[in-house]
Order: structure tokens, then sequence, then C-alpha cells
């Protein structure tokens, strides 16, 4: 069977997980430039693919006119037109399955997200370092006839900030730590009173900048914000793309196991990441990153951390795994990585 000459890749969400996909899909158009690639994600991470060149990013309204199981017809009809020849499924979720079913006839991979070796690492029967969700977009290619290297990865260059960023950040010469301290569970976030100790000590040297998303976390943090100096609050206050390119600037980006963290990386930006009841072994490390980068919860006090492979489910007796982590070790590992 021939290599398909035009792919129509899907991933819809979660943030985290498309941005997972970027350094994947770029790696691809640096080593198969002939092969033309359609995007099938949400319109608000649009902006996660604005530096990979010759593609198309096709825009899914699941609450507009492709909600629902005839709404996935809809589109299916205005993906026929666009003539590609395969589908690379890196989401394998219902609403993706369907739509492969409505695009009958084209040949169509779903990736492997290692379910029963995931169960296992939560179990405790094994564990080990599991195959990365990076790795696993690739082997997506592979089946379609193309692998992939991504340890070749080109890496953006930082974008000129203009003075709309700098009157926000301010221009002084310090080297600039970005810090989302949120997650979407509480079992992977660092307890924020602690985080507030990391920020206040960091920011007697640098200048921290915290990334957050919606109006609760912007009202928590701009509370931090205005208690030191050298301490910015841009939750709310810029866009994503926007968001993206004052990242792309840092010198460091301190995150949880959550979206942010891989925002930066698909930026080639170092990423200190911390775990909780989670873990990296699960495959979620930030790209072209390795497990020195992360600060995990003591597993000599909580031996059955990984709890969950996404952090929603933690057994009793696990909901403090964070505060085992002091905060003098998060500084200290930011700053090694700053001088």
């Amino acid at each position: 069977m021939p290599k398909p000459k035009h792919i129509l890749v899907i991933r819809l969400s979660a943030m985290g997980d498309v941005a997972m996909t970027v350094p994947v899909i770029s790696a691809f158009r640096e080593q198969y430039p002939e092969v033309k690639l359609t995007i099938l994600t949400k319109p608000f991470f649009k902006p996660l693919f604005r530096n990979i060149p010759n593609i198309q990013v096709v825009e899914i309204e699941i609450k507009g006119r492709h909600k629902g199981v005839y709404g996935l017809w809809k589109l299916s009809r205005e993906l026929s037109l666009l003539q590609f020849d395969a589908i690379a499924d890196l989401h394998n979720v219902l609403r993706s399955t369907i739509l492969k079913f409505f695009l009958f006839g084209k040949e169509a991979v779903q990736i492997n997200k290692g379910r029963q070796e995931k169960k296992a690492l939560v179990s405790g029967k094994k564990f080990e370092q599991l195959k990365s969700t990076h790795q696993r977009y690739a082997d997506v290619f592979l089946r379609l006839g193309y692998p992939i290297d991504i340890t070749s990865v080109q890496f953006p260059q930082k974008e000129n900030l203009s003075s709309k960023y700098l009157e926000v950040i301010g221009e002084e010469p310090k080297k600039w730590i970005g810090v989302a301290p949120f997650a979407a569970y509480k079992g992977k976030q660092y307890p924020l009173d602690l985080m507030t100790s990391v920020i206040e000590t960091l920011s007697e040297d640098f200048k921290v900048l915290l990334f957050g998303a919606g109006d609760e976390e912007s009202k928590r943090l701009q509370e931090i914000a205005t208690q030191y100096e050298n301490v910015i609050n841009l939750a709310g206050v810029f866009s994503l793309s926007e968001e993206l390119d004052i990242i792309s600037n840092l010198d460091v980006m301190l995150s949880m196991d959550s979206g942010n963290a891989h925002l930066a990386a698909m930026l080639g930006i170092k990423v200190i990441s911390v775990w909780g009841i989670t873990h990296p072994y699960a495959g979620f490390l930030p790209f072209n990153h390795t497990i020195d980068s992360a600060i995990i919860a003591d597993k000599s006090r909580y031996p059955k951390i990984p709890t969950s492979v996404y952090g929603n489910k933690h057994p009793e007796g696990y909901e403090k795994v964070m505060n085992s982590i002091p905060p003098q070790q998060i500084v200290s590992k930011v700053i090694s990585e700053l001088i």
C-alpha cells in the first residue's frame, strides 16, 4: 500500500496533550516536507502550531456546529473536501472514533495509550519507566509508513517582545522564571502557601512571572504578586499566543505536571516539573527532558505513588503528598538551572 501523501492529524484536548504533539509534528515536518499535514483541534489550541511551517489547522467546534453525532457527521463531510489519504488519531476517544467511522474508506491509525501498562504502574505491580507520550505519537506515524526521529527537533527562536509586553513585565536585567502553580487536580498541585514561599525566595534575585487560567486563578495569583517586588501576574492579561511569546523568552519554567510544562518544553525552554500523586514514569515528562528535571514527592513516605496517571485518584492518607517536598528543594533546583 503506498504511503499517504496527505495526513489528517486528530488531537482535540487537553492543552498539555495537544502541546505534546507539537514537537512530534515539527519533527515530521522537518523530515518529510513533501507530505501534507492537516491538524484537527479546538480553536483555542491553534496558536500552539504557529511555528510549524506548511501545515493546515482545521478547527472543530464541539459546542457549535460539530456538536453531537450529527455535528461530527457534518464535520466529516467538511473534512472529506480536503482529500486527505490517511488519519493519524493521536487522541483515540469516542469522538474521534465516531469521526473515523464517518470517514470510512480512509486508512486510520490511532494511538496506543498503553492502558494496561499504566494500570500496572498505578496498581504497584510494575514500577518502571513507560514509553513517553511523544514516542506514542511518533509510533502512529511509523505505522503509516513514516518513522520519525524525535531527538532532532529544531526549536523556534525566542520571540521579540514589544513595548506591549515590557510595559507589564518591566525591563530590568534579571533572569525570568515562569511559575505555573496550578493543575487540574489537587493531587498534582503544590500547596499554594508553600509555592508562595518559593516565589518569595526566587523573587529576591530573579523576575518571577506567574501563569494561570481563569478568573479564580488570576485573582489568587494577583494576591501573591502584590506582596512582592519582581513578581508579575500574567494570568488573564495576555492571549494564549501572547503568552507563548513570553514563555519563549523565559530562562526556566517551574510547573506542576500540567499544561504549562508542555507549552514551555515545546518551545525549547528548560522546565522544572513538580510531581505529587502522579509520576514521570507514566510517560508525561516534558519533551526533551529527563527525570532529573523532575521534583517528585517522597515515595518512601508515600509508597503507592503513582496512585493515578492523571492525578484524579488518590487513596486515603495521600491528600498531603505534595507537602513532602520542602520549598527549599524547589528553590535550589530552579536556581541550579540558572547559574
